[in-house]
């Protein structure tokens, strides 16, 4: 007989259903308290089915919890549901997937992806089939509701759909989806387009079967006047172009025209869909040929979508000029990732060089508005296209841009500057001709009145800093810093996050052309201190510490130093040892120390300290974790990583000073241990570090190398990029001190090294380390 509900029970639930609706937390606590004691009881899932799919009498959004609560439960404790509860379950929702809510039909088929994701797939041999068979129905909520669960499953388990596993059922599914692309309703062609676009990527044999048909299908709806159903005919010419090109070049020029009339589109997201196709068409080989006839066009249309939309004015409440007194909320900053240290050897009579082994992503010239959106994949585009066509770009930019940059509406000329930055890197030789008029205007629109003029202007000089350096220091290098320095203690967070990091570009490229500015620099980054906010303070660490690597020991003047050390230290003594924001200070005091070398001095100590200190608490945490992973949580070893990397400044600043801290501590003992951890990038930091102690005070290292060398020889992996890179490095540097007394270790690292530089495409800073140290050892075998 089937399930039925008790009366008292099914007010229970609904009572809790109502409590849990409530915004008092206490109110939420004791929901949450009574919800894992009914789920003692298997038959509550029923209830929550129930309500779900049979209690009509109940408001939609109670109803459509219940399913939500039962999804929870679902996914939690699936496997522990008895049979019966489970077929009932599914009986349900397969018996009510047209419900008349579009809400209730919607919680169904999150249900019903949410079971089959649980394994289900493979012992619901019905629920495919049911599925498909109900897409037949004359009634459209039974077909709209069908359609809606089976675009969720193809999300969520295309690739189980697309095998042997479950007797490849896409054989039936795409030839039936294709069908629906001509259906009456719009809801339903956008369904069926989305779940074919679930296997254009994967290219799931079904698909390609058809695939001049579905080509055909998508044609066919090109001019549908529905916005969901013409942003999935986008999409799906998008993932076409990378996975099917040879199916589109016949009918490129019409696709073009297409994207172009679709990247205008009234409605944002299609427009952003269709934008989309320009940035993978410039990955293609046949871009230019493809494009060049339709720059003409295509140009006004990307640099249009520039230009910031009313929406986006609001939420980056571009009309608030003055907001730095304003504390930053937590969601503002963005989780930082360290990089670890990789290093070069010195060549003869050179100096040694950290190579970066990841390309630095470009700043974004507006991040907090972190979405991806037209303005964004416009701009992106622009940028890319430029980088294929370079300067034949320009004359179908140069007219436009004239107007946009001296525009009396701000929004115009804030995105004719994007513009100017976006094309910089590919139209750079095109462009030179007109930087000496163009670099003052810039500057100058570092004084407009609008905050996000100021903030872009930032950006834009700073893709132009390579050029701006290039020239007499006088002409525009001056006026360019003076005035960045000035937006650095702006009254805007926004614009001195962009000036911050636009000087930290500058100063990259400028390096030692600075030195005679020192004092003002200093002065005014000292002076931000003071007055910035969270999320631009961890910001300007990092312009610090690119200053420092740019001027080097030019920074070891006591007047500079009496400037730049005690706020650094005030933070470093504020912070706890388990705060994030340790991560870029400690970045920033490494390249300090190495660039004040014994300068640092009288600082370092108890910096010293501290980094061996967060070492052998994040290696104590990570054995407690280890054994008792119920008990302990995994450490954050971000924290170890770069305690080890300042330790290596400080190593490399300090020389032979450093002798001292050395002898006090157990960090040859914490090292030996770090350098055989799970995790590459703490190997990668152990390894720089062994090979600056090794230069700096090597009769502490010396002791050690019996036990160290076997664990350098099994990192010369060159899976392992950076790690074998700083593993090498190490073994020169150990090769250097040791000369003959190498000997006896040669024969762990030598066949690595070897077969190292045999391997094709092994990265260049890798295999100048590699011969270098190979050079060495056969001075001692010889």
């Amino acid at each position: 007989m089937e399930w039925q509900p008790d009366e008292q029970g099914l007010q229970q639930v609904l009572q809790l259903l109502k409590d849990s609706q409530s915004p008092d937390t206490a109110t939420q606590r004791a929901v949450q308290e009574k919800l894992e004691q009914l789920n003692q009881f298997p038959d509550f899932n029923n209830y929550l089915i129930f309500v779900l799919t049979s209690l009509k009498s109940e408001d939609e959004p109670t109803r459509s919890l219940s399913g939500l609560i039962l999804k929870n439960n679902v996914k939690a404790h699936y496997q522990n549901f008895p049979p019966t509860v489970a077929d009932f379950i599914k009986r349900e929702c397969l018996n009510n997937i047209g419900d008349p809510s579009p809400l209730i039909r919607a919680t169904i088929g999150i249900l019903i992806t949410t079971i089959a994701s649980k394994g289900e797939l493979q012992t619901w041999p019905e629920l495919l089939p049911q599925l498909c068979n109900l897409l037949n129905s004359e009634d459209y909520n039974t077909c709209e509701g069908s359609f809606g669960a089976l675009q969720k499953i193809c999300e969520d388990s295309s690739e189980l759909l697309d095998s042997d596993a479950l007797n490849r059922p896409l054989n039936i599914m795409i030839p039936k989806f294709l069908q629906f692309f001509k259906h009456c309703s719009p809801k339903i062609r956008s369904h069926a387009i989305a779940c074919v676009n679930q296997f254009i990527i994967g290219r799931a044999q079904a698909l390609m079967d058809n695939i001049d048909t579905f080509i055909e299908s998508l044609f066919a709806l090109a001019g549908d006047e529905d916005s969901e159903v013409r942003k999935n005919v986008c999409r799906a010419l998008v993932m076409l172009l990378e996975v099917r090109i040879d199916r589109l070049i016949p009918h490129m020029h019409s696709i073009i025209q297409y994207m172009l009339q679709r990247t205008q589109d009234p409605d944002e997201n299609v427009a952003l869909e269709a934008c989309e196709f320009w940035l993978t068409l410039a990955e293609q080989p046949i871009c230019k040929e493809a494009l060049s006839g339709h720059l003409v066009q295509l140009i006004p249309i990307l640099v249009n979508g520039m230009k910031y939309s009313e929406i986006d004015i609001i939420l980056l409440k571009g009309d608030v000029e003055e907001d730095e007194a304003i504390p930053d909320s937590e969601q503002d900053i963005k989780p930082r990732f360290h990089k670890s240290r990789t290093v070069t050897l010195q060549h003869e009579g050179g100096e040694g060089e950290e190579g970066e082994d990841i390309d630095e992503d470009e700043d974004d010239d507006d991040d907090t508005l972190s979405d991806w959106n037209l303005r964004k994949c416009s701009a992106a585009a622009l940028d890319v296209l430029a980088n294929v066509f370079r300067d034949e770009l320009l004359p179908h930019l140069l007219p436009l841009l004239k107007g946009l940059l001296f525009h009396p509406d701000w929004v115009i000329k804030e995105s004719g500057i994007l513009v100017l930055g976006a094309i910089a890197e590919g139209c750079m030789q095109g462009m030179v001709p007109y930087l000496p008029e163009l670099i003052p205007h810039l500057i100058q629109c570092l004084c407009d009145k609008k905050a996000l003029v100021r903030s872009i202007a930032c950006w834009t000089l700073s893709r132009y800093a390579h050029w701006v350096v290039s020239q007499p220091p006088d002409a525009h290098l001056k006026p360019l810093m003076t005035e960045l320095l000035k937006r650095i203690l702006d009254g805007n967070k926004r614009v001195q996050e962009a000036a911050c990091s636009a000087f930290a570009t500058l100063e990259e490229e400028a390096c030692t052309e600075l030195v005679p500015y020192l004092s003002f620099i200093l002065d005014t980054l000292v002076f931000a201190f003071g007055k910035y906010q969270h999320k631009n303070l961890l910001i300007l660490y990092d312009a610090i510490g690119t200053l420092a690597d740019s001027v080097g020991h030019h920074l070891n003047v006591p007047e500079y130093i009496q400037k730049l050390m005690p706020p650094l230290i005030a933070k470093w003594n504020e912070l706890k040892d388990e705060d994030k924001d340790l991560f870029p200070l400690l970045e920033c005091l490494s390249s300090v120390a190495t660039a004040l070398q014994s300068g640092f001095l009288p600082y370092c100590e108890p910096v010293y300290q501290r980094c061996v200190t967060l070492v052998q608490k994040t290696l104590a945490q990570a054995m407690m974790y280890s054994q008792q992973p119920d008990q302990y949580e995994a450490p954050d070893k971000d924290f170890m990583i770069v305690a080890l990397d300042l330790l290596s400044g400080l190593a490399e600043g300090l020389g032979g000073h450093v002798d001292t801290l050395v002898a006090r501590s157990n960090i040859m003992t914490l090292l030996f241990q770090c350098m055989q951890d799970t995790m590459p990038e703490v190997r990668q930091s152990s390894f720089a570090l062994l090979g600056d102690l090794t230069k700096a005070c090597f009769p502490h290292v010396k002791p050690c190398i019996a036990e160290f060398m076997p664990i350098l020889g099994t990192n010369l992996n060159p899976e392992f990029i950076s790690v074998c890179n700083n593993a090498t490095w190490a073994i020169g540097e150990i090769c250097m001190q040791m000369g003959v007394e190498m000997q006896p270790y040669i024969a762990m690292v030598l066949n690595q090294l070897v077969e190292i530089i045999n391997r094709p495409n092994t990265p260049k800073t890798l295999l100048e380390n590699t011969g270098i140290v190979n050079a060495h050892m056969l001075g001692f075998t010889v």
